[in-house]
C-alpha cells in the first residue's frame, strides 16, 4: 500500500485527559476488556501516569522515515504510537527521536517493537513503552509504504489516531474517547472506594464477603 500521510487528528473532548489522569490505569481494566496491548509492551522509561492523545505511525521495517516526519506533527500532550509491522529487532526510537518528541511537548511513546538509547530516553522524562531495547536501529530508506495518522495495531490492539492513551507502571490503555468516557464514572467510584475496602480487610472482613465472590459461589450451589 502506498505511503499515506494525514495531517489532521481530532482533539480529545475537553477535560477528558485530566479526568483520566486521576484514575489508576488498572482500574480501567475492571471495566474494559479491549484496549490493552500485549503486556510484553512495558514501561522502560518515565514515571507517574501518562495520559494524552494518540498520534499513530505505521512503518515498514527497517525504515524510520515516517517516524522522523511525525515528530514535526506532534502537539504538546500527545503520545506517539508506533506500529513496526511486527519487527522487534530494529529500534525506530532512540535518543535523537526522543529529543524531538520532548521538544514537541509529547508526553510519551508506545512502540510495538524495540527502542534504543534507553539512558537518554530516561533522562528526557518521556514515558516509553516498548518490548525491549536493541542496538540495531532503523534507517532512512524512504520506502514508499506505511502511514502517518492511519489505523495501526499495537500489541494486537487496534489503535485509531486520536485515541486516548493512558499508561503507568502497570501497562498502557489505548482506547477511543467514547469507550473511556463510558466507564469513567465507574472507574472513579472504584478508586474512591478502595481505601475503605482495604480498611475493612485489615479489620477482619474477608474479601469474598466484600466483593460478592461469596454470594456468586453460593448462587452456584457449590459447597465448601
Amino acid at each position: 500500500m502506498p505511503m499515506v500521510i494525514n495531517a489532521s487528528v481530532a482533539e480529545l473532548p475537553a477535560g477528558l485527559v485530566a479526568d483520566v489522569a486521576g484514575v489508576d490505569v488498572p482500574t480501567f481494566g475492571h471495566f474494559l476488556e479491549s484496549g490493552f496491548p500485549d503486556p510484553q509492551i512495558r514501561r522502560l522509561a518515565g514515571t507517574g501516569r501518562m495520559t494524552g492523545r494518540a498520534l499513530t505511525v505505521r512503518i515498514t521495517a527497517p525504515d524510520s522515515t515516517l517516524v522522523h516526519q511525525i515528530t514535526s506533527m506532534l502537539s504538546p500532550g500527545d503520545v506517539l504510537v508506533v506500529d513496526t509491522g511486527g519487527d522487534t529487532r530494529h529500534a525506530p526510537v532512540g535518543g535523537v527521536v526522543g529529543h524531538a518528541l520532548a521538544a514537541a511537548g509529547a508526553v510519551g511513546v508506545v512502540i510495538d517493537g524495540a527502542c534504543t538509547d534507553i539512558a537518554t530516553l530516561r533522562e528526557l522524562g518521556l514515558s516509553v513503552y516498548a518490548r525491549g531495547t536493541s542496538a540495531l536501529t532503523t534507517k532512512l530508506h524512504g520506502i514508499d509504504t506505511g502511514g502517518i495518522n492511519v489505523p495501526v495495531t499495537c500489541g494486537g490492539t487496534p489503535v485509531e489516531p486520536g485515541f486516548l492513551v493512558a499508561g503507568d507502571d502497570n501497562g498502557v490503555l489505548l482506547a477511543s474517547a467514547d469507550d473511556v468516557a463510558a466507564v469513567l464514572d465507574a472507574a472513579r467510584a472504584s478508586d474512591a472506594a478502595e481505601p475503605a475496602t482495604v480498611e475493612r480487610l485489615h479489620a477482619g472482613t474477608k474479601l469474598p464477603d466484600i466483593s460478592a465472590a461469596g454470594r456468586i459461589i453460593a448462587g452456584l450451589g457449590v459447597g465448601g
